[in-house]
Formats: structure tokens, C-alpha cells, sequence
């Protein structure tokens, strides 16, 4: 083990730094209400931890990946369909304005574990916070500390893994296989 210039530690492989939210969750060293989505070789999915609403979904890869120019091939393979599984399991639950898919992987002075957001933005969402968008919302939410019940979290990721099966085939919520097929399965089931 040894200290990065951010004093994280780091395993000899660079696969998992402690104290990174990130490789934190993955390892199960903090709690992840709802637990993990959908998975594949390289990335998983899980609900934002943090003060973003309720339905935004994280899809972040297994390793310690701090730049998108540091992923291998298989990674950037899968990388567009989870993004737009992931995407239209938001679109189907929440039925927003708009989804935002946005890069996050810069700390306080250096770069971190990446993970694109996969935010739902409602009409209803956008008046609670004045009417602003895209990223003077998201840093107004994130300034704001209010994060959704671990409750709604936990029953919203149960209907996603339902949504991710519906795309992807039965017994995929846990996939290793990277694989995204269909384009509209997800909108056959029904919401509630």
C-alpha cells in the first residue's frame, strides 16, 4: 500500500482506494441504499448517494478509473449501452423534462473515481429550485444536503433492476455479460 498526492491508500493494483466513495461502495465499506441495479464486467449502477433527487442513477466503472482516456477497451465497448440502458430505465420510471447525463470525476484539486450521472429532471424538480437547469441545478441540489428517504431509494431500485431485466433478459440485473439488446422492452412494463 502507498499514499497518493490526495492521501488515499491504495492497493498495489490500483483497484481499489480506500476513501474513495467509489471503490468505498463497491468494497461494501459504506452503506448503498438499493444496492447495485444492474452490473456488468466493467461498470456498475446504483442510485447517487448524496443530495441529488430521487431516480438519479450512478454508472460508474469497477476500477479505479479517475479519466476517461485511462479506460481499457473493454470498458469504452460497454460504456455506450449501459449509458443508454441506464438512461432509458430514468426515462421510463420518472418520466422527465429532460435526462441529464453528465461526467463527474474531479475532487477537491485532483481528479477521482469518474462516474457519469444519469439524472431525471422533472418539471416539478426544476420549479423547487427556481426554475434553473442543468448545472446551476445540480450544484444548487448538491449545495442544498437534501437527500432522498433510503425508503423511496431502496423501492426505486427495485422497479429499476425490474427495468433492467426487461431490457436486457431475465437474470441480468447482476450481468456479466456487458450485453444491452432491445430498444423498447423497458416500455412494456407498467408503471405504478
Amino acid at each position: 500500500m502507498f499514499l497518493t498526492a490526495v492521501q488515499e491508500v491504495v492497493d498495489p493494483g490500483g483497484m481499489d482506494v480506500v476513501g474513495c466513495l467509489g471503490c468505498d461502495l463497491l468494497a461494501g465499506r459504506r452503506d448503498l441504499p438499493g444496492g447495485f441495479v444492474h452490473e456488468t464486467v466493467s461498470w456498475v449502477v446504483n442510485h447517487v448517494v448524496g443530495p441529488m433527487n430521487l431516480g438519479t442513477l450512478i454508472v460508474g466503472p469497477r476500477e479505479h478509473v479517475a479519466a476517461v482516456a485511462d479506460l481499457d477497451d473493454s470498458a469504452i465497448a460497454e460504456l455506450g449501452p449501459v449509458l443508454r440502458d441506464t438512461a432509458r430505465v430514468v426515462e421510463a420510471l420518472c418520466r422527465p423534462e429532460q435526462t441529464y447525463v453528465c461526467l463527474w470525476s474531479h475532487g477537491a484539486g485532483a481528479r477521482k473515481h469518474l462516474h457519469f450521472a444519469v439524472q431525471p429532471v422533472t418539471t416539478a424538480l426544476v420549479a423547487r429550485y427556481g426554475g434553473i437547469r442543468a448545472e446551476q441545478l445540480q450544484a444548487r441540489m448538491l449545495a442544498s444536503e437534501d437527500e432522498p428517504d433510503p425508503a423511496d431509494v431502496k423501492l426505486f431500485c427495485d422497479r429499476a433492476r425490474e427495468f433492467f431485466r426487461a431490457i436486457n433478459g431475465p437474470g441480468t440485473a447482476r450481468s456479466s455479460s456487458g450485453g444491452s439488446t432491445t430498444s423498447s422492452a423497458v416500455h412494456k412494463l407498467p408503471l405504478t
